[in-house]
């Protein structure tokens, strides 16, 4: 019996020794630990988080050491929630996790906080969200109405995308002439125009604002594509009225072949798709580019036909820029239904891209004296490159 009690105070004197000389395990076999597994519920293994030691670290900072002044805009509304953060999410993953540029949402109506914690809880970029000022959204009082109903309903009968829609025609203007003038968008020099569903293929391992900045461009797009006639009747008399009245703001070396095939007689229609820009602000805030949409604006095309901001923004910077700082970004993939930009060869492969290269909504043009290609899409048309020209 007494090695028994020999062993027990040999026991006891180890665990007395162990729980002074190792912190761990006194703090296993103290009783208050002891305690709370005997009267604390058991936790399931999954609930217990793991440890930070299993995450990679963060990097806080651009792979470049350095940043433009950029920003991220989206246009959105709450009920677009969802789409909202499959967009957002899919930038975070191909992009911005790597590169943090921030994010600015704008909406007609104040965001809700549902809305404001599902976007940050997908990214740790700064996040801010923007009211729009009503004079900024809403249709104009100086538009004849009688005339604006008559031109919707005229299009409804016709069968024309958003034809009858005043809320489309308020988004067309405000893009085209107001979103840059934000309050939240004056501390920013770029952005990157993002919207709610679309589809980011391929990773983008460079940053595109750099790109912008050190090699002096304005504007950049993915798809070009052309405007539904219907809808801007009469928006090129317009502009030629404009250069015109104002012929010294027309930039010299400028884009006007890829908007004109006969040295501006006519509008052929073609447009970068907007909902896909990245482009330099200072092009939108300068003399010629407010004077132009001023110009436009006090037409009521917006309204009584139905222009767009994608053919307004395209006119202006095809006007106001030189074409070579015009900057298609030929490697990234992109989807905004029902087209998609799908980068081809080695682009294709180095941006680790899962879109079918076969399925690239567009012909490859050599426009524009060959400094930069684009993206002609129609709903029937599928990619043919022949010899790089139109086939």
């Amino acid at each position: 019996m007494r090695y028994v009690f020999l062993v027990l105070g040999i026991i006891i004197s180890l665990h007395y020794i162990l729980s002074f000389t190792h912190e761990g395990y006194g703090r296993a076999t103290s009783i208050s630990s002891i305690k709370d597994r005997i009267v604390s519920p058991k936790v399931p293994p999954y609930k217990i988080p793991l440890a930070d030691d299993y995450y990679v670290t963060k990097n806080i900072t651009s792979p470049q050491g350095r940043r433009a002044n950029a920003t991220i805009v989206m246009l959105a509304r709450n009920g677009d929630i969802n789409g909202v953060t499959s967009s957002i999410k899919q930038l975070e993953d191909r992009w911005n996790s790597k590169f943090h540029y921030p994010y600015v949402f704008l909406n007609d109506e104040a965001f809700t906080q549902e809305f404001k914690d599902r976007v940050k809880t997908i990214t740790d970029s700064k996040v801010e969200f923007g009211l729009i000022p009503r004079d900024h959204w809403n249709q104009p009082d100086w538009i004849d109405e009688e005339k604006a109903t008559k031109a919707r309903e005229d299009m409804v009968k016709n069968n024309v995308i958003y034809g009858g829609s005043v809320p489309y025609r308020n988004m067309c203007r405000y893009n085209s002439g107001f979103f840059y003038r934000h309050e939240l968008m004056q501390q920013y020099k770029y952005y990157w125009r993002v919207e709610p569903d679309i589809k980011f293929f391929c990773d983008i391992d460079y940053d595109p604002f750099l790109v912008m900045q050190d090699q002096n461009k304005l504007y950049g797009f993915t798809i070009s594509l052309y405007e539904y006639e219907a809808t801007i009747p009469t928006l090129w008399k317009t502009v030629k009225d404009f250069t015109t009245k104002y012929p010294e703001l027309v930039t010299e070396g400028n884009a006007m072949s890829f908007i004109s095939d006969d040295g501006g007689s006519t509008y052929n229609r073609c447009h970068f798709w907007s909902n896909f820009e990245i482009a330099d602000m200072d092009l939108w805030r300068g003399e010629a580019y407010m004077k132009f949409f001023n110009f436009l604006d006090e037409q009521g095309g917006f309204y009584y036909e139905r222009w767009g901001d994608a053919p307004v923004h395209s006119l202006g910077a095809a006007l106001f820029a030189k074409k070579d700082q015009i900057h298609f970004f030929n490697d990234i993939g992109y989807r905004h239904e029902p087209f998609q930009h799908c980068p081809q060869g080695a682009a294709h492969k180095k941006g680790k891209c899962y879109c079918d290269p076969k399925q690239n909504f567009g012909k490859l043009s050599a426009l524009l004296d060959g400094i930069f290609a684009v993206f002609f899409s129609s709903f029937v048309s599928r990619l043919q490159i022949a010899n790089g020209i139109l086939a």
